[in-house]
């Protein structure tokens, strides 16, 4: 027997180094599915051509297998890390984005939009536990995030997706709804917190299920612009 044909893993790597000059946002390199070798030629051509690469649902295992590619940037619950070379020197922020998440379970979610927005250039700040479960709890984050001066807002909320909803209907800024796949039964796993996002009566965006990269990477370009 000759074996399986493995072709396909010829030229399977193609980074696309001009997206950020097109799109004003860089590829962010997409650990799932993709072998070690594969995940460390990618990163290895952008540290080569730019100098940092970013790299989305990075399992801890993993990252340590790439640890000497560079000096790494790595938040584990999040699953987001960032890997550079010595002399690489990031932009000064530019806009700011405020983070909120309604629970302690939404974290790593509300976490990877955080940190990918303000790898891409945003100042960001983060609040969390502030559910609609507990209204009371809302107040202070959303005065801090007023004085602060946030140019956009994500909202991270699983179960019935209230939050994103309530935050809109009291600020100014554009607010990202991003649903969170918490909860359980009818509707569980993020489903009935996306659907809520996307019926809301407040005007406000929505990301898919757990999409805290594209919350991240569309709330750091709505500040950039912003501050401009």
């Amino acid at each position: 027997m000759s074996g399986f044909d493995d072709d396909y893993l010829s030229n399977s790597v193609r980074p696309d180094l001009t997206r950020e000059a097109r799109t004003g946002t860089p590829e962010v390199i997409l650990a799932e599915g993709k072998t070690l070798a594969q995940l460390r030629e990618a990163l290895a051509t952008f540290l080569a051509a730019e100098g940092r690469a970013l790299v989305s649902r990075l399992t801890p295992d993993r990252q340590a297998a790439l640890v000497e590619l560079g000096a790494w940037d790595y938040d584990a619950a999040a699953r987001f890390g960032v890997v550079a070379t010595a002399g690489y020197q990031p932009p000064a922020p530019r806009g700011r984005v405020g983070v909120l998440a309604a629970g302690t379970s939404d974290l790593p979610v509300a976490r990877e939009a955080l940190l990918t927005a303000r790898t891409l250039g945003a100042g960001a700040r983060g609040w969390w536990d502030v559910g609609a479960a507990g209204v009371h709890r809302l107040a202070g984050p959303l005065a801090e995030l007023r004085e602060w001066g946030a140019h956009a807002v994500v909202v991270a909320a699983g179960r019935e997706g209230t939050l994103p909803t309530l935050v809109a209907g009291l600020i100014d800024q554009p607010v990202i709804g991003l649903p969170v796949s918490q909860g359980y039964g009818l509707g569980g796993r993020g489903e009935a917190a996306l659907y809520a996002m996307l019926q809301s009566c407040a005007p406000l965006m929505a990301v898919n299920i757990d999409a805290g990269l594209v919350a991240g990477a569309m709330a750091a370009r709505i500040a950039r612009l912003a501050e401009k």
